[in-house]
């Protein structure tokens, strides 16, 4: 895959935005829409006019002919009754047209846009789990960068008490294996770095090749109040499966509506309409009939019940599954709230927890130089002072992720 060449920073709703985009299963909208223009049409062509053509050649042990007894009446008329050949052939056309349904093209109509809306949703359902794998790899791209700054001004501090230690030893108020120690801390901090920068580089990776775009730096979100249940596609899912039974009740009360329509049929072969002359003459000939006709179809009688008993389980499992959806969603929800309660609270305290670090660091910095404390005190209260930091980062960070989790 091809990656733009632009290097930005990317706020977590364009990450989302471009991965539904990026993703495969997006194209099914497209073929989804295709097909249902399709059945449609195909559903419409119903008011067409319906034409067939037949041929046949048939052969009959019996046909219609004059009493023996009437045959020297005719033919002192002078008039040869030979009968109906007992041969007989056919090559015609039948044209039908619907003029009144009932209403059943319209209701298939319907049928097949709900199914269409029905696969949408169901795509949309899809396409939501994405946001959920992008908001997994942004929040953690997001906490690494981070804890890279964070060791980065780690390293600074260290760098600093490295060059006080410098001098010191220098003037001989400090030992060499003090300086030792801090440069062993630096070292330790940069081989920390390499380890966080390379997680991150993968991430980047990983990110950008998820959402088609090249994503070089992350945004952090603003925290947000977690959006209600009222926002997921599962509920429009289920909105259109109770919308497509509706069509399907629909159609089986169309099902039992007389239908009108009138045809037209025309033959050429033997015999024809006019039997009479048929049975003196055996020649083919030109034949045709036109009319109206009503139908009406009492079979589907026979199964309405048992087919609306059908829609109406279906129905009713379509509800029960929407109530155990808001009832697991409420669940998440309550232990979500919980945990961004605790996040902000701990975040609270992290706040001052870091204040403090810093003001016994920064006592030990001064301490260290008058000789009132060893290294090792120092370092300890470096490493503690980051720690906290990283540890407050963590539950900023965690806090914004449950919130944009829903």
């Amino acid at each position: 895959m091809c990656l733009p060449l632009l290097m930005q920073s990317q706020t977590l709703e364009e990450c989302q935005q471009a991965a539904e985009r990026n993703y495969p299963l997006i194209g099914q909208y497209d073929l989804i829409e295709k097909t249902t223009q399709l059945t449609m049409s195909n559903i419409q062509k119903g008011w067409l006019p319906q034409v067939s053509a037949s041929a046949q050649a048939t052969y009959q042990s019996d046909v219609p002919s004059w009493p023996d007894a009437m045959r020297p009446m005719l033919e002192q008329m002078g008039l040869e009754m030979k009968g109906l050949a007992k041969d007989q052939y056919r090559v015609g056309i039948d044209v039908q047209q619907t003029v009144y349904d009932g209403g059943v093209i319209s209701s298939q109509k319907a049928i097949a846009r709900q199914q269409g809306d029905v696969q949408k949703a169901q795509t949309e359902v899809s396409l939501y789990q994405v946001r959920q794998r992008v908001n997994e790899m942004y929040f953690s791209l997001l906490m690494l960068e981070d804890q890279i700054q964070l060791n980065k001004d780690l390293q600074e501090l260290l760098s600093g008490n490295e060059k006080k230690l410098t001098s010191m030893v220098k003037h001989g108020t400090a030992a060499e294996s003090d300086l030792n120690n801090v440069k062993a801390e630096c070292l330790n901090a940069a081989q920390q770095l390499v380890t966080l920068e390379s997680h991150q580089r993968t991430l980047k990776t990983m990110l950008s090749t998820f959402c088609g775009i090249e994503v070089d730096h992350v945004v952090k979100p603003a925290a947000i109040e977690p959006a209600g249940v009222s926002h997921r596609p599962e509920l429009r899912l289920f909105d259109a499966q109770l919308r497509l039974a509706d069509a399907q009740e629909r159609a089986l009360n169309a099902a039992l509506t007389p239908r009108i329509g009138v045809f037209a049929q025309g033959f050429y072969g033997y015999p024809g309409y006019n039997m009479f002359e048929d049975m003196m003459r055996r020649d083919w000939s030109l034949n045709g009939m036109v009319g109206a006709r009503l139908t009406w179809n009492l079979g589907a009688l026979y199964t309405r019940k048992n087919d609306k008993a059908k829609i109406e389980l279906q129905r009713q499992l379509t509800q029960n599954n929407r109530e155990v959806f808001l009832f697991n969603n409420h669940l998440e929800q309550v232990q979500q709230n919980e945990e961004i309660a605790k996040y902000r609270q701990l975040h609270a305290n992290d706040e001052e927890l870091v204040r403090l670090r810093a003001s016994v660091r920064k006592a030990s910095e001064s301490k260290l130089s008058h000789g009132i404390i060893d290294v090792n005190d120092l370092v300890r209260d470096l490493n503690q002072e980051n720690a906290a930091r990283v540890q407050m980062s963590i539950h900023e960070i965690e806090m914004l992720k449950q919130m944009y989790d829903n």
